[in-house]
């Protein structure tokens, strides 16, 4: 330990955390989040967007050039990561999950990384092995981490040699080289349970030999809800010397429409109950799933981001989102968002995707990828020398930036996404009972009896950590504002104590001293009931506005 009470590892190397769940995860693809070069592009701003929702056509841009261009490498880097280490923390995040980096087969448009040629090289279209050393180094230095993504040996014979073996080495060298904090493994369902127990196991060993004691290894599971049923499972993840599961099943879907007001929240929280084994909540289910929204490739549901399908004139259409996070950041679990998601990426406005319609517009992985940086061309072709590749671009097709646009960069700190979620993110640090406490969904009365609420309803939830309680409201409907008395935990509560507000969304993103809302921040709500009359203890919660969220914690005496 230093002097500080902080764990040191060996040899220099950073330590892991001590748990994951203090952690928020932001995962990105390299050729589509940064090339560096924003300085010279303008920012896509709020007006220019709500102007582009509102035009039906538009003589600037060829709609299957700008789909052929989202198929193409687009000339991020991970120098460009780097250099925008300061949005990701303004934002909250703590650890960079990155998309692979390693050098894929050569003469492909395989942008996205899972296509892997030579594990000990870094694809020089991203950078350096240097490159990635300065990232870890830069980002360790702001105390964030960085989880590196690697394909699973799928397509490799592992009986009967030692490839297996190889392939730990090679997964050790970027240990020892980069000082990464955790690594995510594709398709880890396509290795035997011993395989996976054996490699995994390797690479816990050597990063516990390091000091890295808690080394992230997050397995993908496709396949839908029974496959993940199994990896997210407790015994089963651990069999596997897996840190966590990503959950990309039919959750995510739920997940989805009850942020929509589409589903009742407790199609989503009965998730954790259904799965856990009798402990309910006191389970510790939280540590071994990561909850992801939108994603890169999405194995369940339409191939479309969360805000896409948002109606373009909708007053929520750049906050909808939010809600999604707030379930993400206060539920059960290892929260992860996807670049762009605290942009409310949707892809073209509606009328613009008419033109898409021949062009996979919610079947292809594609338009989940958009660039962020907005490059005003993608690179030259794929068919050409590797150097051409690196250097050039192909001038005859549109960079395939957000909302349909090219050489407009969406890296806006004072978007209504960005600055809630930062505000949530914020709250999340401050607040160890939001991360690792038991959590109960609540009962809300608005007329009559105390219920679960149905879709489109007030939800609320409470995280309960030995004598702490938070409670988090959100409004998952996009129309109207939503009110009610919610039930607290009234073992901890008296009648008159006082719940605090820690954050609320409205708040946050409105103009400094703009706020007159109900409940602003480091206001009181009084615990009430009669307990005479069997009534449980509540909090009466005023009408909060569409797509926002509101968090409360007790009030210690």
């Amino acid at each position: 330990m230093d002097p500080d009470g902080r764990a040191v590892a060996l040899g220099g190397y950073t330590p892991s955390p001590v748990d994951w769940r203090d952690e928020v995860l932001y995962f990105l693809l390299p050729d589509r989040f940064s090339d560096g070069g924003e300085g010279t592009r303008e920012l896509l701003t709020q007006t220019r967007r709500a102007a582009l929702r509102t035009t039906p056509a538009r003589p600037d841009i060829d709609w299957r050039e700008w789909a052929a261009s989202g198929a193409r490498w687009q000339g991020g880097t991970i120098a460009g990561i780097r250099g925008r280490l300061d949005y990701l923390q303004g934002l909250g995040i703590t650890t960079l999950w990155i998309g692979p980096v390693f050098e894929p087969r050569a003469r492909l448009d395989t942008f996205h990384g899972y296509d892997v040629q030579d594990f000990l090289e870094i694809d020089p279209r991203l950078g350096s092995r240097q490159d990635l050393v300065d990232l870890c180094e830069d980002a360790h230095a702001r105390d964030l981490r960085i989880v590196l993504d690697f394909s699973a040996p799928k397509d490799l014979a592992l009986d009967g040699s030692d490839t297996l073996s190889a392939l730990i080495e090679c997964y050790k060298y970027w240990i020892a080289i980069s000082d990464c904090d955790g690594f995510r493994l594709d398709t880890v369902t396509h290795l035997s349970l011993e395989e996976a127990r054996n490699f995994c196991g390797a690479l816990r060993e050597f990063a516990d030999r390091l000091g890295k004691r808690n080394f992230l290894i997050v397995g993908e599971v496709a396949g839908g809800d029974e496959a993940q049923d199994v990896v997210i499972d407790h015994l089963a993840t651990a069999q596997r010397n897996l840190t966590a599961a990503l959950d990309i099943g039919g959750v995510r879907v739920t997940l989805t429409d009850v942020s929509k007001g589409l589903r009742p929240a407790a199609d989503y929280f009965e998730a954790f109950n259904e799965a856990s084994r009798g402990f309910e909540s006191h389970r510790a289910f939280g540590d071994r799933h990561v909850s992801i929204v939108d994603f890169h490739d999405h194995v369940s549901g339409r191939k479309l981001r969360f805000s896409a399908e948002i109606p373009d004139p909708a007053p929520v259409k750049e906050r909808q989102i939010v809600v999604a996070t707030a379930i993400q950041l206060f539920a059960l679990g290892i929260p992860c968002i996807y670049y762009g998601s605290e942009q409310a990426f949707a892809g073209p406005a509606a009328s613009q995707r008419l033109f898409l319609a021949d062009q996979g517009w919610g079947v292809d992985d594609r338009y989940l990828r958009e660039a962020m940086f907005g490059p005003a061309h993608p690179r030259a072709p794929h068919d050409g020398d590797l150097d051409s590749h690196v250097l050039d671009r192909d001038l005859t097709l549109p960079g395939f930036g957000p909302f349909g646009t090219f050489d407009t960069h969406a890296f806006d700190t004072t978007s209504p996404a960005y600055v809630r979620i930062a505000a949530l993110c914020a709250t999340r640090a401050r607040h160890a009972v939001l991360r690792v406490g038991r959590q109960y969904q609540r009962a809300i009365r608005v007329f009559g009896d105390f219920a679960l609420p149905a879709a489109g309803e007030l939800v609320a939830w409470s995280r309960l950590l030995d004598t702490d309680e938070a409670v988090v409201v959100v409004n998952p409907n996009g129309e109207s504002a939503r009110g009610g008395q919610v039930v607290i935990a009234g073992e901890l509560s008296r009648i008159g104590d006082e719940f605090m507000v820690v954050v609320n969304t409205a708040e946050a993103g409105a103009a400094p001293g703009a706020f007159t809302g109900p409940h602003p921040a480091g206001s009181r709500v009084v615990v009430r009931g009669r307990r005479s009359a069997g009534e449980p203890s509540f909090v009466a919660i005023e009408p909060l506005p569409p797509a926002e969220v509101l968090v409360l914690v007790r009030a210690h005496s």
